[in-house]
């Protein structure tokens, strides 16, 4: 177990916090769900169902979970109402747990070849840049050196942002002028890093929703620069969601998961919203790990994802 792989007081306490509007949205209208109920009858899956769905949840899997919870009572003939939360607890926790390779062991964890390329997808406004510089911060904290690659040359705010990232956190930024090929600058990035013996490589890319194959095209050519000097690149292809948009992040992920091979994905602006429950969903719906949770505007709000101790989260520790 590294230096950083436990589970620490604050940030359980960053956790609880960040998914506090989600827990009182879900299970405050659960609670009036099951109002007045002996038992677990077809109006109290009825009134579930329809507060999973308005959870963003997504309607497949809030289905899939209320078919678990239909079989567990039919052979229990003497489940009662006050236990559902600790069913829907359990169930949650196990379609996580199937749709997810182990958690990650936080940012330290062993990586097995240098530089450990990451390219980062997503649209405008996701939280995408700044998630990169959580991750570089999160990096460089666990003692890698980090290169970051401005890619998403069609918008000068987002260089520059990338740019006060780099300078905020102590990183490289390797850019070009407006409007070059993003796959140059992805192959400058990495013939720096190379060069240099950096650890970890994260490329930002354009935060557009063109058209399926423009954005193909163009990640696919990015790809294929970077594979010239890094033969196996990019390691991890991270998809950006913002976790406020709800239903829209579905959206986002089907038109991205078609554009090109994702292998991870990370969920911003949890603390913002009630409509945590699309992690869920999402993880449940693309069976891509959820690897990353935004809870926060601070440098340390960015969070591996863990599935027992999200779950905790939301359902309380009195288990």
């Amino acid at each position: 177990m590294g230096l950083f792989s436990f589970f620490s007081k604050e940030k359980k306490e960053t956790l609880d916090k960040g998914l506090a509007k989600t827990k009182e949205n879900v299970f405050g209208k659960i609670a009036r769900a099951i109002a007045g109920k002996s038992k677990v009858d077809d109006e109290v899956l009825d009134n579930l169902e329809e507060v999973l769905i308005t959870s963003d949840v997504g309607v497949e899997t809030t289905l899939k979970i209320i078919g678990r919870i239909e079989k567990r009572a039919a052979a229990d003939k003497y489940m009662n109402a006050q236990e559902l939360n600790t069913i829907l607890r359990d169930e949650i926790a196990a379609l996580l747990t199937e749709n997810h390779t182990e958690d990650a062991d936080d940012f330290e964890a062993p990586i097995a070849r240098k530089p450990y390329v990451i390219m980062v997808v997503g649209v405008n406004g996701v939280g995408k840049t700044t998630t990169i510089g959580k991750l570089a911060y999160q990096f460089k904290k666990a003692g890698k050196s980090v290169y970051l690659g401005a890619a998403d040359t069609f918008r000068a705010a987002a260089v520059e942002q990338l740019m006060i990232w780099g300078e905020r956190v102590g990183v490289p930024v390797v850019k070009q002028k407006m409007g070059a090929d993003p796959a140059s600058v992805a192959f400058d990035t990495l013939n720096s890093a190379v060069a240099n013996g950096a650890d970890v490589v994260i490329i930002d890319t354009a935060g557009r929703l063109h058209n399926k194959v423009g954005l193909m095209n163009e990640l696919t050519k990015i790809k294929n620069v970077m594979k010239k000097v890094v033969p196996d690149a990019p390691d991890e292809v991270l998809l950006v969601l913002d976790g406020s948009t709800g239903q829209n992040a579905f959206e986002q992920a089907k038109q991205f998961t078609l554009a090109t091979e994702v292998t991870a994905m990370a969920v911003t602006k949890l603390d913002g919203t009630a409509k945590g429950g699309v992690v869920i969903g999402i993880s449940d719906q693309f069976k891509i790990p959820v690897k990353y949770i935004g809870l926060g505007e601070g440098m340390e709000d960015l969070q591996v994802f863990r599935r027992k101790e999200f779950v905790d989260s939301l359902f309380g520790d009195n288990q």
